[in-house]
């Protein structure tokens, strides 16, 4: 088990890190790629809670074929430095 957790350190050490724009404020993440649910983490502290509330992600200045779009909850996209986020969040009351 101690293998198992200093090659998960070691993986943690080498991942790149990586700094985005979120709702205009700079962040640092690491890995390749962030998620759905990340951003929406990173744009508010805490973020809304409901039943109706809805997060709107979009993006620009991202990777090679798909350097702008949406990301809807369950989808990932590859970050890039520099990369744009504008979270959205609304209540449908």
């Amino acid at each position: 088990m101690e293998d198992t957790q200093q090659n998960v350190t070691a993986e943690r050490v080498h991942e790149k890190e990586t700094a985005i724009v979120v709702n205009g404020r700079r962040k640092v993440v690491a890995g390749k790629d962030i998620s759905f649910a990340q951003v929406v983490a990173l744009a508010f502290d805490p973020p809304p809670t409901g039943d109706n509330v809805i997060f709107t992600v979009t993006y620009r200045n991202g990777q090679g074929q798909k350097p702008e779009g949406t990301l809807v909850d369950g989808e990932s996209v590859r970050v890039k430095d520099g990369m744009i986020f504008d979270v959205r969040a609304t209540n449908k009351s």
